[in-house]
């Protein structure tokens, strides 16, 4: 069906795929710690946007080049890992993080007023999209079910790249509220809050620095 081999299979490479742990779900779940579950849900949404830009770009052809230009590759690593470690160094350095204001208790009205939820969504996106590693990934992994003789590769590569983005937005929405649940308790004190975001600023970072050290 429209190219793709094995389509069962790749449902349930996917799905094992989205369970292993990756800097994506590092990110939604240090989002959703300190941040809480809104948040945590934002971050999801881009993260998946990512995917599916990601997709878009292996289906046109274009991720090809981030797999055989190694300065291409160099530059959206440079760009992805700057990113994360300007997140992380924000993070660190900001007083108040967008999550309480005034040293007031957390509640639902101060995190609406005061965090830019847009910003986390394109935060998400960014992240995702500048990481080359997931480009090359798509690029090695999805052939795998695609019938090389069918015609219309790009139908075929759009439709395993929506089926990977549902099966991971699933997984990574529950992770999302599991992480919020968890430290809701712990984002009601101000002492807590801000250590939590200073924690996260550190994961940023940390994220950074990996993305930077590993090789195409």
């Amino acid at each position: 069906m429209f190219g793709i081999e094995n389509y069962l299979g790749f449902v349930m490479a996917a799905i094992l795929l989205n369970l292993t742990p990756g800097s994506d779900s590092m990110y939604i779940i240090t989002r959703s710690v300190s941040q809480g579950q809104t948040a945590g849900f934002y971050s999801v949404l881009g993260i998946i946007s990512g995917i599916l830009v990601h997709t878009l770009l292996a289906a046109l052809g274009l991720s090809v080049l981030l797999a055989n230009s190694p300065t291409a590759f160099m530059i959206v690593k440079y760009i992805g890992a700057s990113y994360l470690g300007y997140l992380g160094l924000k993070m660190l350095i900001t007083k108040q993080d967008g999550l309480i204001a005034d040293n007031l208790p957390v509640n639902d009205h101060t995190l609406a007023s005061v965090l830019d939820y847009g910003q986390i969504y394109k935060q998400g996106v960014l992240t995702n999209t500048f990481n080359p590693k997931v480009a090359l990934f798509f690029l090695a992994f999805f052939p795998q079910f695609i019938n090389p003789s069918y015609t219309h590769s790009t139908l075929s590569f759009l439709l395993l790249g929506l089926t990977f983005a549902l099966t991971g937005f699933i997984w990574c929405l529950c992770l999302a509220l599991l992480a919020s649940k968890f430290s809701a308790k712990l984002r009601k004190n101000p002492t807590i809050e801000v250590m939590l975001n200073r924690i996260s600023g550190v994961v940023f970072i940390g994220l950074g620095i990996k993305l930077l050290t590993e090789k195409g």
